[in-house]
């Protein structure tokens, strides 16, 4: 009996494997792509302050996971400029219980910011993106709620990505400016020649002024 029951798990491994692998082959024909990869509408982007803050990491490895569009280390030859302007992270009393003790708590994220081209032309206008989520307290449960909070704060932080990225790709491509032939003013494109401050004498017969006589 014992040997029976520990070959059973390995009789159903195979078609579970082979479920799992029909799933994943149906998903990439109905072309999913995973949660963060995008494309976006410039080829390079500098994050600005962001960079190499844990959101400025998650946002280039979300961003470079779209593979068009990859992420500087410096504003030299980046197609696009995230300018950050704020970013806070702050908490707030929700409720209190009858006697007056904090019950919850309200966990906001702001982060404010805007697009620029190479030439500091705005791409997208100031935008501020404003996340929250609530949590309960307890005095004997504060250890885990530290932690529970710091977990709030890292979620809000993949949906800020998140949120950022659809912003991006909702932006028209950046239409690169050719330079277009200069015809100077001087030129004077008409074949026919211009002789309108001459004064021409008409050779008409019979209009000949006679010889003085000797």
């Amino acid at each position: 009996m014992t040997s029976l029951s520990m070959q059973r798990p390995s009789r159903n491994l195979f078609p579970r494997w082979m479920l799992i692998f029909a799933l994943s082959a149906l998903l990439a024909a109905c072309g999913f792509h995973l949660r963060g990869s995008a494309n976006l509408p410039f080829k390079s982007i500098y994050l600005g302050s962001a960079t190499g803050t844990p959101l400025g990491v998650e946002l280039k490895r979300n961003i470079q996971a779209g593979g068009q569009t990859i992420v500087l280390p410096k504003a030299d030859g980046a197609e696009a400029i995230m300018d950050v302007i704020s970013q806070k992270q702050e908490k707030t009393i929700l409720t209190l219980n009858s006697q007056g003790q904090v019950r919850e708590y309200m966990l906001y994220y702001r982060f404010t910011f805007r697009l620029l081209d190479a030439q500091k032309k705005v791409l997208m206008p100031e935008t501020q993106i404003t996340l929250k989520r609530d949590i309960s307290y307890s005095q004997s449960e504060e250890l885990s709620k530290v932690a529970e909070e710091a977990l709030l704060y890292r979620d809000m932080q993949s949906d800020l990505v998140q949120q950022i990225l659809r912003r991006f790709g909702a932006l028209k491509p950046i239409a690169t400016t050719d330079t277009a032939p200069v015809v100077s003013p001087e030129t004077n494109t008409d074949s026919t020649p211009d002789t309108s401050g001459t004064l021409a004498t008409p050779n008409v017969p019979g209009n000949t002024q006679p010889t003085p006589a000797k």
